[in-house]
C-alpha cells in the first residue's frame, strides 16, 4: 500500500473523521458477562500487586487506588508483594525495564514489549491468562514511572472517582459490583512532552486558603495539587510565588515533586530554579545590596544562581534561562542583546559545573514574554537545545508562532498561557472566562505550528478554573482528538463524569455558556457604562440572558441529589449566579444614573436594589468560603472583583457610587411629556402640592389599581371656601386642540347625605370647572364597583404647544386621586389607563 494512503486511512480510522472525541476507552462495568472479569462483589475483594522495589511516586499511587476502591465499593483491597494462586481478582501494577513482574510478563509473551518500550509516558491495561496458576489477572503496565501512574489514576477515574474528588468535592460513584471488560486499552503517547499549570496571582485567596488549612504553601498543599496534575494527566507544575518561595518555604516540596514523578520549573521571570523570593531572602541573609542588575552585579548573581542549581541538581526540573526585571519588570532600557546572551551563557555554564554534566542533557526554556520577544525578534538567539517558550498577550491570544517556512529550532517549543492575569487594562482574577472554544482555536493553532515541547497554563488560584484546566491538559495530551464540532461533547462528558448522566446535558449547556458570556467583559472590566442602556436594549437584554442562566443553574441545583449540591455550587452555581448578580448590579446602577440625571423618584429603588446586589455578593462569597464542603474552601472566594478605578484590584470590594432623588427634586423638575397621542400621570407625581394650617394632602402608598392614591387629611375636615387645597401637575402639549381629561378617582359615595363629593379642575388660568362626581348616587349598582373606580371627564381647549399647569382643587374631603389621563387624539382603552407618561 502506498505509505501516503496508509497514514491517511490510519488517521480516518483513528479519529472517526475527526468527528467523535478518542481516549481510553471504558473499560469498567456493572454488568457481568462471559466477557469481563469480577473485580467487586459480595463475595469477592480484589487485590493489588506490587514489587517490594517499587518506585515510591508509584507506590503512593497504589495507595490511592487502594483508597479509591474503598471510596467505591466499601471494600479495601489488599496491598501484596506475593502472587499466590487464588480465585480472587488480581491487578499487577509495574514499569517496564525495571526488573518488575512486568519483565517476566513480556518475557513470558503476556505483554507486547512493542506496546511499551521506548515508550513515553505510556501505559496498558490489559486483561492475561494463565500467569503463576490464576486464570485472569488485569495488568496496569506503564512504559516509564508516570506511564504507569496515569494508568492507576485512569483506573481510579473509571471505577467512579473523579480527578476533581478533592479539590471540587465530586462525589464518589458508589458501586457494589465493578466488572473489567477483557481487553487492551491505552491513550497512547501525549503529544505534548510537558504539560502543567501555573500557580500564580494567588493572593489574596489560594494563599488563604493554603495557610488555613495546611499552614502555607508546603509540602502537604503540593501533595494535593501534584496529585490532582497526575490524575489528569499533566507532569509539570510552576509554583505559587507571590512572596513565596517553592524550595525554601518547605524543603521537603522538592523531594515530594520528584517523588510523585513532577516536572519543576520556575516562571518566566525567575530563572535558575529560584523564586524572586530566594532573592530576597538571599541578599538579606548575605547583607547584600538588592541589585538585580547584571551589568553591575554579576558575582553576586552568578554565585545566587549557582545555589538554585545545586539545590535542585537531583531532582527532575525545566530550568528558565534569562533574565527580566526584579518582581517581573521588563528589564532597563539600556539593555543590550549581547549582554542577555552572555547572561544565558553563563547560566550555562553554572548549570554544566553544578551538575557535572553538560549544560545540554538539563531541561532549559527561555521565555518570550512581553519585551523578550522584541528580543527575539530583533535577533536575540539561544543555543538550539533550548526550548523557546511562546506567549499570550496574557488574554489567551497568542502572539507569536514559528515560522513553519524556516528551520525549526532544534530544542522545540513551548507556549505559555493565561486563564488568570494581574496587569492592565485590568486584572482577571477572580472568575472563569476562559471558554474551551477559544482555548482549543489558539492552542489547535500553537500545536499545528509544532509547538509541543511545553504547554503551561497560569490558572491563578486554580479555583474555580477546574474546567478549563481539564480540556487543557487533556487537549495537551492529544490535541488531534479535538475539533469545531465535538467541543460539546466533550463538555457533556466533562459534566457526566462530575455530575452524572440524568442532569449531564443541561449542565453542559450551562458550562458552554457562562464562560462565553464572562469572555464578553470581565467581572474586573465590568461596571453601568458597559453595555448601553438606549440602544437596543442591550443592557438589558444582557441582564437577562445572565438571569435566565442562573435560573437554569438553580433549576438544577434544586433538582441534583445532596451529595453533588456542593460540588454543583463550585464548580457552576457560584460562577454563574455571582456573574449573574453582578450584572443585575451595573444594571441597576445605570438606571439609578439615567434616572437620577431626570430627578425622576424610581432612581431611589434600584439605588436599593445596587445596595442588595452588592450585599449579595458578600454573601455568596460568604457561602463558598465557610458554608459549603464543611467550611472547606475558607478564604478561597476572598479576591475582590468590585471597584477597580485602575489595572491593579482595589483592596475590598467598593460598592458603586448611587445617588437618591429627593422629593423636593422631583417635584421640580417633572414634567409630563405628550406623546402617542396622551399624557398619562400617577397622581402622586405632582409637581406641587398646596396644603392649609389643618388640611395636608398625603400619599396612600399601593393604594389603588396601579400605583397609590393621593388624599386630604383630616378627612373629616373639608377646605373652606376661601382655602386652596390643591395639587399642581406640569405637563408638556405637543399637539393644540380640545382635549379630554379623565381623572381616575375611587369609588368613593356621597356619604355626606347624598350631597356628592367636588372638586375644580383647570390648565393655567382658565377659569375652573367645579364637578360633583357621585352626587347623583343613590344606591344603585353600578360600573365603578366592578372596576373599582370612577371614571370623571372633563374637555380643555388648550390653544398653545408646551408647558402648562393642571390644577386640581378638592373642595370636600374624602375625594382619593389615583391617576390622570389627558387624550390628545391617541388614548387608548385600557383597563388600568395607559401607562405612566415619561417626564
Amino acid at each position: 500500500m502506498n505509505p501516503f494512503l496508509k497514514s491517511i486511512l490510519i488517521i480516518i480510522f483513528s479519529f472517526g473523521f475527526g468527528l467523535k472525541l478518542k481516549s481510553a476507552q471504558p473499560f469498567i462495568t456493572t454488568e457481568k458477562s462471559s466477557d469481563v472479569i469480577v473485580l467487586n462483589e459480595k463475595s469477592t475483594n480484589i487485590s493489588l500487586f506490587v514489587n517490594q522495589s517499587i518506585d515510591k511516586g508509584i507506590l503512593r499511587a497504589v495507595n490511592n487506588l487502594q483508597t479509591d476502591f474503598q471510596k467505591v465499593t466499601g471494600e479495601t483491597p489488599n496491598i501484596i508483594n506475593q502472587i499466590s494462586n487464588s480465585n480472587s481478582p488480581l491487578i499487577i501494577i509495574g514499569t517496564i525495564a525495571t526488573n518488575s513482574i512486568i519483565d517476566e510478563l513480556i518475557k513470558q509473551k503476556k505483554l507486547n514489549e512493542k506496546d511499551l518500550k521506548g515508550k513515553r509516558e505510556k501505559y496498558l491495561i490489559q486483561n492475561i491468562k494463565d500467569f503463576n496458576g490464576i486464570s485472569d489477572i488485569i495488568v496496569i503496565a506503564g512504559s516509564d514511572k508516570r506511564g504507569t501512574i496515569y494508568g492507576i489514576y485512569e483506573f481510579s477515574k473509571q471505577i467512579g472517582v473523579s480527578p476533581w474528588n478533592y479539590w471540587a468535592d465530586v462525589p464518589v460513584k458508589k458501586s457494589e459490583n465493578l466488572c473489567f471488560k477483557k481487553g487492551i486499552y491505552t491513550d497512547n503517547e501525549p503529544a505534548v512532552e510537558y504539560r502543567g499549570i501555573f500557580l500564580n496571582d494567588e493572593e489574596p485567596s489560594l494563599g488563604g486558603w493554603a495557610r488555613a488549612t495546611f499552614g502555607g504553601f508546603n509540602s502537604k498543599f503540593y501533595e494535593k495539587v501534584f496529585e490532582l496534575v497526575l490524575r489528569l494527566k499533566g507532569n509539570y507544575v510552576w509554583p505559587a510565588m507571590w512572596g513565596s518561595a517553592f524550595y525554601d518555604d518547605d524543603p521537603q516540596n522538592g523531594v515530594l515533586a520528584n517523588e510523585m514523578g513532577i516536572v519543576m520549573g520556575t516562571s518566566h521571570h525567575e530563572p535558575m530554579a529560584l523564586a524572586q523570593q530566594d532573592w530576597r531572602r538571599y541578599i538579606k541573609k548575605n547583607n547584600l545590596p538588592n541589585v538585580w542588575d547584571y551589568s553591575k552585579n554579576q558575582k553576586v548573581l552568578d554565585e545566587f544562581w549557582k545555589t538554585g542549581i545545586e539545590r535542585s541538581k537531583n531532582w527532575e526540573k525545566i530550568v528558565t534561562v534569562g533574565m527580566r526585571g526584579d518582581g517581573d519588570e521588563a528589564m532597563g532600557e539600556g539593555t543590550n542583546i549581547s549582554l542577555l546572551e552572555n547572561i544565558v551563557k553563563n547560566q550555562r555554564q553554572i548549570i554544566e559545573k553544578t551538575s557535572d554534566k553538560k549544560a545540554s542533557q538539563t531541561p532549559q526554556l527561555w521565555a518570550l514574554y512581553k519585551e523578550v520577544q522584541d528580543y527575539y525578534d530583533a535577533g536575540m538567539r539561544v543555543p538550539d537545545d533550548v526550548t523557546l517558550l511562546f506567549c499570550d498577550d496574557n488574554w489567551g491570544n497568542v502572539r507569536k508562532l514559528p515560522d513553519l517556512s524556516k528551520p525549526l529550532h532544534k530544542g522545540g517549543y513551548g507556549m505559555y498561557y493565561h486563564f488568570d492575569y494581574v496587569g492592565g487594562p485590568r486584572n482577571s482574577k477572580w472568575i472563569n472566562i476562559s471558554p474551551i472554544q477559544r482555548v482549543w482555536e489558539q492552542m489547535n493553532l500553537t500545536y499545528e505550528h509544532k509547538v509541543d515541547k511545553i504547554w503551561i497554563v497560569n490558572v491563578g488560584d486554580l479555583k474555580p478554573m477546574e474546567f478549563p484546566i481539564s480540556f487543557f491538559l487533556d487537549m495537551a495530551w492529544n490535541p488531534k482528538q479535538f475539533n469545531a464540532q465535538n467541543l460539546l461533547e466533550y463538555t457533556e462528558k466533562w459534566a457526566s463524569e462530575q455530575f452524572g448522566e440524568r442532569y449531564s446535558k443541561d449542565i453542559a449547556k450551562i458550562l458552554n455558556t457562562y464562560p462565553k458570556f464572562n469572555r464578553r467583559v470581565t467581572a474586573e472590566m465590568l461596571n453601568s457604562k458597559t453595555y448601553s442602556l438606549e440602544n437596543y436594549n442591550e443592557f438589558e437584554t444582557v441582564k437577562n440572558e445572565y438571569k435566565n442562566l442562573s435560573l437554569d443553574a438553580y433549576r438544577i441545583y434544586n433538582q441534583l441529589p445532596k451529595a453533588y449540591q456542593d460540588a454543583y455550587f463550585q464548580l457552576i452555581l457560584y460562577p454563574v449566579d455571582a456573574m449573574s448578580n453582578l450584572y443585575d448590579m451595573y444594571f441597576s446602577v445605570a438606571k439609578n444614573q439615567e434616572l437620577f440625571s431626570k430627578k425622576d423618584i424610581r432612581a431611589n429603588d434600584f439605588a436599593d436594589q445596587v445596595k442588595k446586589d452588592f450585599e449579595y455578593d458578600a454573601f455568596l462569597s460568604n457561602r463558598y468560603n465557610n458554608e459549603i464542603s464543611g467550611g472547606k474552601w475558607k478564604h478561597m472566594m476572598d479576591q475582590t472583583h468590585i471597584g477597580y478605578t485602575y489595572w491593579q484590584q482595589p483592596d475590598k470590594n467598593v460598592m458603586p457610587i448611587v445617588d437618591y432623588v429627593s422629593k423636593d427634586e422631583v417635584l421640580k423638575n417633572r414634567v409630563f411629556k405628550e406623546k402617542d397621542g396622551y399624557i398619562s400621570i400617577e397622581a402622586e407625581h405632582f409637581a406641587k402640592k398646596n396644603n392649609s394650617d389643618k388640611i395636608e394632602w398625603q400619599i396612600i402608598p399601593d393604594f389603588g389599581k396601579t400605583l397609590s392614591g393621593v388624599t386630604t387629611f383630616p378627612q373629616n375636615i373639608s377646605p373652606k371656601q376661601n382655602e386652596n387645597i390643591s395639587l399642581e401637575y406640569e405637563v408638556d402639549f405637543t399637539s393644540t386642540g380640545e382635549f379630554e381629561v379623565q381623572l381616575l378617582l375611587a369609588p368613593t359615595l356621597n356619604f355626606n347625605s347624598n350631597k356628592g363629593l367636588r372638586y375644580e379642575i383647570s390648565f393655567d388660568n382658565e377659569k375652573p370647572q367645579i364637578v360633583n362626581f357621585n352626587g347623583h348616587y343613590r344606591g344603585e349598582l353600578e360600573g365603578w364597583q366592578a372596576e373599582h373606580i370612577i371614571k370623571s371627564k372633563t374637555k380643555h381647549k388648550i390653544s398653545k404647544t408646551g408647558k402648562h399647569t393642571l390644577r386640581f382643587r378638592v373642595l370636600d374631603a374624602g375625594i382619593v386621586l389615583e391617576k390622570i389621563l389627558i387624550n390628545t387624539g391617541g388614548l387608548k382603552d385600557s383597563y388600568l389607563g395607559a401607562p405612566e407618561s415619561e417626564f
